[in-house]
């Protein structure tokens, strides 16, 4: 309960109480009031400067700390606009505020990785973070003053009805370098041997070329952020055996708040300003 809530019905239980003393003796006298006291407040562990740069300790992943999103529905393209505007003042906008009558709402929680039943394949200090909005999948991460690492991912349970999943990089993805700014770009390979793709071995490379490109206002159905970084992510696949697949990915980062929205194209997209995404998130209420 809330203190707003909670002082609102002590002084609804004050009134009744002094309306029922009313109807018959004051046989008492009131005590006096003791002077009102806030508790003492939390400090922020991470406010927003808006210097142009976001760097290590204004992204790092607050564990246990649940982060509520509006997520698009499964199989439903969803219009995009990467491109945005700029506005009267010279500065890029872009709109995603309109509501979605199909969206669902998703909770992202980032964890330790102890008690994973992978932790064994991963480092030590490493944290989890839910890949799908069914939380099904798990990605593994790394922060360090370099960069969020991405270390691999795993399959949440063991042995799901789909099949385990057990991928583990050989060297780490870069796949934010601090500090992130636009302007900045990089290039990451790794490789995966001996892994395990829904029940199935797998062996294949992925490579991330990520661009920092502009920085903007960026409206959404709950908030405003006035100085959001775009971040374009272009990964492909390469299996031992079978076609190359490559996917886009368009992500918007906020100081202290990480990930505030992000468009995923279609599989083997061409357009980096794609307008259909096969799933869009926005940080919402």
């Amino acid at each position: 309960m809330s203190h707003n809530v909670q002082t609102r019905l002590a002084i609804a239980c004050g009134l009744l109480l002094a309306g029922l003393a009313s109807c018959e003796d004051n046989l008492t006298h009131p005590a006096p009031l003791l002077p009102w006291t806030a508790a003492p407040g939390q400090p922020l562990t991470c406010t927003p400067n808006l210097d142009g740069r976001i760097e290590p300790h204004e992204m790092k992943a607050a564990l246990g700390v649940p982060a509520r999103y509006r997520v698009s529905a499964d199989e439903v393209e969803s219009a995009v606009d990467l491109v945005g505007k700029i506005g009267s003042d010279g500065k890029r906008l872009w709109d995603w505020s309109a509501n979605d009558s199909s969206d669902r709402a998703a909770t992202f929680v980032a964890s330790g990785l102890t008690g994973r039943w992978y932790q064994d394949a991963f480092e030590a200090g490493a944290f989890v973070v839910p890949l799908d909005a069914a939380g099904e999948v798990e990605g593994v991460y790394r922060h360090d003053a370099k960069a969020l690492w991405l270390l691999g991912t795993a399959s949440k349970v063991e042995n799901p009805d789909e099949g385990k999943t057990l991928l583990v990089y050989k060297d780490p993805i870069a796949l934010f370098r601090f500090p992130i700014e636009p302007g900045s770009k990089w290039t990451a390979t790794s490789t995966v041997s001996g892994g395990t793709l829904f029940g199935l071995p797998w062996v294949g490379e992925d490579r991330y070329t990520v661009t920092v490109d502009a920085a903007g206002r960026l409206e959404l159905p709950d908030l405003t952020l006035t100085q959001a970084h775009r971040v374009r992510i272009d990964m492909e696949i390469t299996p031992a055996i079978g076609p190359k697949v490559s996917q886009r990915r368009v992500s918007f980062l906020f100081e202290c708040l990480g990930e505030v929205a992000r468009a995923t194209s279609q599989k083997n997209e061409k357009a980096a300003d794609f307008t259909v995404a096969s799933e869009v998130r926005r940080l919402g209420l």
